[in-house]
Parts: structure tokens; sequence; C-alpha cells
């Protein structure tokens, strides 16, 4: 039963750690196409309590989070470039 809690609290972790990234990814173009992904997150977030998990499922959840943040290094940065310039010539 601890393990459990503990693989719930793992997914939780992955899932927040994503849904973070929201408001960040409002100033770049992905954010349209994942906002149904967000509310889907939102939604398993609620469902957590209720779902039986085994830690290969957690382990390839954390190693996809990972990718996806990966992934978003570079259009994050580029935001975030942007935003500073804009403060600058403000």
């Amino acid at each position: 039963m601890k393990e459990l809690e503990e693989l719930k609290s793992r997914l939780r972790n992955c899932l927040h750690t994503i849904l973070e990234l929201e408001p960040d990814l409002d100033d770049i173009e992905l954010s349209h196409d994942l906002r149904d992904e967000f509310s889907m997150l939102k939604m398993l977030i609620e469902r957590i309590n209720e779902m039986e998990l085994v830690e290969d499922d957690v382990v390839r959840i954390e190693s996809a989070t990972a990718n996806f943040l990966e992934e978003l290094q570079f259009p994050m940065s580029h935001v975030k470039v942007t935003a500073e310039k804009r403060r600058f010539l403000q």
C-alpha cells in the first residue's frame, strides 16, 4: 500500500510539473494545440487516487515528462528572451 501511494505521488508530481508550464506556454505557438491535453491532465490529477499503478508505468511517465521538458527548452528559452527584450525596451 505504501508503494502504491509513492507511485501516485510520483505521478502527481509529473502532472503538476507539466501543468505549471501552462501559463508560459500561452506565449508560444504550441499553446492552442495543448489546451485539450492540459484539461486531460487536470482530470487525471483528480482521479489519481482511483488508479492502480505499477512501477513500470510511472517510470515511463517520468521519462515522457523529462522528454517533454527537454523538447520545450528551446521554445521556452526563446519566449523568455523575447519577454526580457520587451521589458528592456519599455
